[in-house]
């Protein structure tokens, strides 16, 4: 299955009357293809010369067809850099209607004379949710779709002075997926605030290039293991050439194997096979030890190095069977959560430290060993930190529910087929999802976007959630690998029920606990909020350990990935524009849902004490937590102290939990607090204690709390690092529901990205601001918050000199 290409209307200019050694003449020396930069120093993807236009920027919001000419007046547009997002918007009441409309943004650039006789184009990370490139009043083929790479050949309409670069970008609701319902946003369960939200880059390639590198490990448990390397050539030289591919699987500086092919190209877009044998004993890639290689592929034109494209990949079987999933061949339980990478103030415009980050949260906090991404195609800094961390990933296409047209499946098809090339070399990614999220069964859709992942990629299984009404025919309407259902309903006694899985078929659950009511067992009503009621708050972490306990009874189910890591932006079933089923708050600041998941790692690595309650006496709570108080802990057991007096000895509830590693405990905590009495608990591991920690219910000892993830950025106006704040007990825990407000002040090379000041009420006494770097300053940034009754704190980050570009 072909990928639809843009339009190359430079490629016969650029090698007019030109024989193929004439126009590869001075490309090897201008590629600098024997320096360690010009190579990539070691990151993947394609060699080349790359100038990032990330900054300098104009920004003049509402787009006319005279701001897209090159003599347009543009000294009152705003400043900015990329990734960008057309609208400022707080943390909560996000409108779409304060971005529904056409945007236009404008650049200068310029191209080094040193790329002369080289091929140029324009990358784009992605743009929500089109966008038209215009160069020097050029119009260039439109993208459709707000979540994957496009790039743009602009050879032939670039001169050697000043270029005028600008972009229409279409963020209204569009017949392009995930939008394009009849019923507009509200037929989508996450917001799409549009703008430029990835990177733009400027990039010289030689005629003849490797587009894309596919580096497939095979039968990596067999002693004759090896990789299959498929190359795509992209050539604008004249034709046929005589090739020579030359490929090296590396690990540091060791070259591991070998191989070479020549041959020759006949077409201008081409693909070619090697294969990496004799290995020997590479080490595997898994959940502990992600080892990690390079396949490094260097292209030769008439025996002269052209260009080198470096894939970065693992060595892993990740088989679904029948009766689980197994990882190098030991059943592995899945065992994760479903993200957004929505961010407040920013949309989907983050940067990449900020989108590592949170597979740092998932992997290192949340103890998760796999992420659905729901429901789009999300960014390569987030899978190059899963392929670091050893967190598994199913990655699937926009959408939600909708199915559209004709013209919007063909979309939605290439959105797989774009996907997947882009990311089938990360070892992380275990799973295609090639159905539209939750939607009705479409066989001949499904077929297309089916046969389009096993077209690129053969190697993964095929899958997509799948709902009660989906799954009423499944077996004449479902065409995947693996049985993946989204599972919401009530048991009997008003707990988590885990429906039997299909014959049959590898199954696993993609989605449960959200924000299903099992009280009633109707409905989605509950609101997680951390400002909400108590009594929602303290049965999030109980569901979720139920789903994850209940469904491992089944022997069958691969594992659960349940709804969900963070609170996210949606008109669904939310409150002011928010909705709130995560585990985690928009911030990515833990609620008492989480405590669940931070209990469930080895305690020789963290012991961990977690109640899942707040040590509170107030309107909510007055005789404070009640009778079966959750607390999550990795500990054999708990001794509680109340007021320095011993309380109660507790154990694991392994009877009610009994596939949980690490089951809650449970205590009866119903009590007068007038005399606001102290709460220690002290975790032992055997007889040795490993852990203790003290709560307060007195407020009057309350303190302000302050916490810069990062004190080292990169001054390259792009990077920044959450500021995070709280009210918090004399002890350091959460204080509920507390008030107040946090000014804040910045001196130094960065800005406040954010409500300042911030008001701590709506999201239950804690909150977060982002800081960012300023394009070409370095020095100190000094940050003073200062909450409106409890005092000052300061932190102090550091920006060093961004890197030379090649």
């Amino acid at each position: 299955m072909e990928t639809k290409e843009p339009s190359r209307v430079s490629r016969r200019q650029f090698v007019q009357g030109c024989s193929t050694a004439a126009a590869l003449a001075p490309l090897a020396a201008c590629i600098g293809w024997s320096t360690p930069k010009a190579w990539g120093a070691e990151s993947s993807g394609p060699a080349q010369r790359i100038r990032s236009l990330n900054e300098g920027w104009l920004f003049g919001g509402r787009s006319t067809a005279a701001a897209l000419a090159p003599g347009y007046d543009d000294r009152d547009f705003a400043h900015v850099t990329m990734p960008h997002t057309v609208t400022d918007l707080s943390w909560r009441n996000w409108s779409p209607s304060t971005w529904e409309d056409l945007f236009v943004y404008r650049r200068r650039l310029t191209v080094p004379s040193a790329w002369s006789g080289m091929r140029i184009f324009l990358h784009f990370d992605r743009a929500l949710a089109s966008a038209t490139p215009v160069v020097n009043g050029h119009s260039l083929e439109p993208h459709a779709g707000g979540f994957l790479p496009f790039d743009r050949e602009i050879t032939s309409i670039v001169n050697d002075k000043e270029n005028v670069l600008a972009v229409a970008v279409d963020a209204r609701w569009l017949n392009v997926p995930p939008a394009g319902s009849p019923r507009g946003p509200e037929a989508v369960d996450y917001l799409l605030p549009g703008g430029i939200t990835g990177s733009v880059e400027l990039r010289a390639l030689p005629a003849i290039f490797l587009r894309e590198v596919f580096a497939k490990p095979v039968d990596v448990l067999d002693p004759k293991r090896r990789v299959e390397v498929t190359c795509r050539l992209d050539a604008a030289a004249a034709l046929p050439a005589r090739i020579r591919l030359e490929a090296e699987l590396r690990l540091g500086g060791q070259t591991i194997a070998r191989a070479t092919k020549s041959a020759q190209m006949e077409k201008a877009d081409e693909e070619f096979q090697l294969t990496l044998g004799d290995l020997g004993n590479v080490q595997l890639w898994d959940l502990d030890h992600p080892h990690l290689y390079r396949v490094v592929v260097t292209l030769f034109v008439d025996e002269r190095p052209l260009h080198r494209f470096a894939a970065r990949i693992g060595f892993r079987e990740a088989r679904f069977a029948v009766d689980g999933f197994f990882l190098n061949g030991s059943r592995t339980r899945l065992f994760g959560l479903d993200r957004h990478e929505l961010y407040p103030y920013l949309g989907f415009a983050a940067p990449p430290r900020l989108l590592r980050r949170d597979a740092e949260i998932l992997r290192r906090q949340f103890n998760c060993n796999f992420v659905r991404c729901s429901h789009y195609p999300q960014s390569e800094a987030f899978l190059d930190a899963c392929d670091e961390l050893g967190l598994m990933v199913w990655q699937e296409p926009p959408g939600w529910q909708y199915i559209g047209d004709e013209s919007w499946q063909d979309l939605s098809v290439h959105d797989v087929e774009a996907m997947i090339r882009r990311d089938r070399n990360h070892p992380a990614i275990v799973i295609w999802g090639v159905r539209i999220n939750e939607s009705r069964n479409d066989p001949e859709f499904y077929r297309r976007t089916r046969e389009a992942a096993k077209t690129l990629d053969g190697s993964r299984p095929t899958s997509g959630t799948m709902t009660p009404s989906s799954r009423k025919n499944w077996r004449q309407e479902w065409h995947q690998d693996v049985f993946a259902f989204d599972d919401y309903h009530a048991a009997p006694d008003h707990t988590v029920g885990i429906a039997d899985p299909v014959e049959g078929f590898p199954y696993m659950l993609a989605e449960t606990v959200g924000q299903f009511d099992y009280a009633t067992g109707k409905g989605f009503g509950m609101k997680y909020r951390r400002a909400g009621d108590i009594g929602q708050q303290t049965v999030q972490a109980i569901y979720h350990a139920q789903a994850h306990s209940r469904a491992a009874d089944h022997p069958r189910i691969a594992g659960t990935i349940a709804w969900c890591a963070f609170d996210y932006a949606s008109l669904l079933n939310a409150y002011e524009a928010v909705k709130c089923p995560g585990i985690a708050d928009v911030f990515r600041l833990p609620k008492l849902g989480a405590s669940f998941y931070l209990a469930q790692v080895d305690p020789s690595v963290k012991p961990v004490i977690e109640p899942g309650f707040y040590w509170d006496f107030g309107p909510q709570t007055p005789e404070g937590p009640g009778q079966q108080a959750a607390i999550f802990s990795n500990c054999d057991r708990l001794e509680l102290f109340i007021g320095g007096k011993p309380h109660a000895t507790l154990h694991p509830d392994r009877a009610n939990y009994p596939n949980l590693k690490f089951p809650p405990f449970f205590a009866d905590l119903k009590l007068d607090g007038s005399a606001h009495p102290e709460l220690r608990i002290d975790g032992y591991v055997g007889s040795k204690l490993t852990h203790s920690r003290s709560f307060s219910s007195d407020r009057a000892a309350d303190r302000f709390w302050l916490h810069a993830d990062d004190t080292d950025l990169v001054g390259d106006g792009s990077d920044a690092t959450r500021l995070a704040f709280a009210v918090v007990d004399k002890f350091g825990a959460q204080r509920a529901f507390a008030g107040g407000e946090v000014s804040l002040h910045l001196n130094g090379p960065g800005t406040i990205v954010g409500d300042n000041p911030f008001a701590l009420e709506p999201n239950g006494g804690a909150g977060a601001v982002y800081i960012r770097t300023v394009a070409d300053r370095i020095g100190v940034i000094l940050i003073t918050a200062r909450h409106s009754s409890l005092g000052a704190g300061m932190v102090q980050i550091r920006v060093r000199p961004k890197r030379n570009q090649s």
